[in-house]
């Protein structure tokens, strides 16, 4: 008999950690999902390891444009331990309408953005992309849910590609909200 329930132990101890591993496995990192720079170039998130992202979705004729100037501050302000990254959408209010070349050049010469802009992608809807499926979905993130309110909506993920928090858009990047995480 003891041989049985020693047996019945081991195999009810192996379960539990297959179960612990599965559960493990399904949770997303930032860093395993690929997205395209503006340029057309994958940016590869992984390459960010150690440090912090804060994402926003941006755009070029919205009342929190001028957003863009505090972004930059806060890359060069924190850019040992903080990447900024900037991702063009167009689903609020038609306020990202421009080609790549014209949202890079807006970027540069309005704003002096040093920080990487991502190619223009749906945040929300059938389209989502999945940075923002991971960003939004409490499933994939392990965090929270949320929803993308408007333009300038930051997510902040730590250094191992985890959801930490997400502000919207009257928050402005250099708010203590924001800066006491980084």
């Amino acid at each position: 008999m003891k041989p049985l329930y020693a047996f019945l132990i081991l195999l009810i101890s192996l379960t539990s950690c297959k179960s612990q591993n599965n559960q493990n496995s399904n949770k997303m990192s930032v860093h395993n999902i690929a997205i395209n720079s503006i340029e057309g170039k994958k940016i590869n998130f992984a390459d960010f390891k150690g440090k912090k992202i804060l994402f926003v979705n941006v755009a070029s004729k919205c009342g929190f444009t001028p957003q863009y100037e505090g972004l930059e501050k806060l890359q060069q302000e924190y850019k040992n331990k903080l990447v900024v990254i900037g991702v063009p959408c167009n689903q609020f209010g038609g306020q990202e309408p421009g080609t790549a070349t014209q949202i890079q050049e807006f970027c540069s010469v309005n704003y002096g953005v040093t920080f990487p802009i991502t190619e223009k992608i749906d945040v929300k809807g059938d389209k989502q992309h999945p940075l923002y499926q991971f960003l939004t979905n409490k499933d994939k993130n392990g965090f929270k849910n949320s929803t993308v309110k408007w333009n300038f909506q930051k997510y902040l993920v730590d250094e191992n590609g985890n959801l930490i928090d997400y502000w919207y858009s009257l928050t402005k990047p250099q708010s203590e909200k924001i800066t006491q995480k980084i």
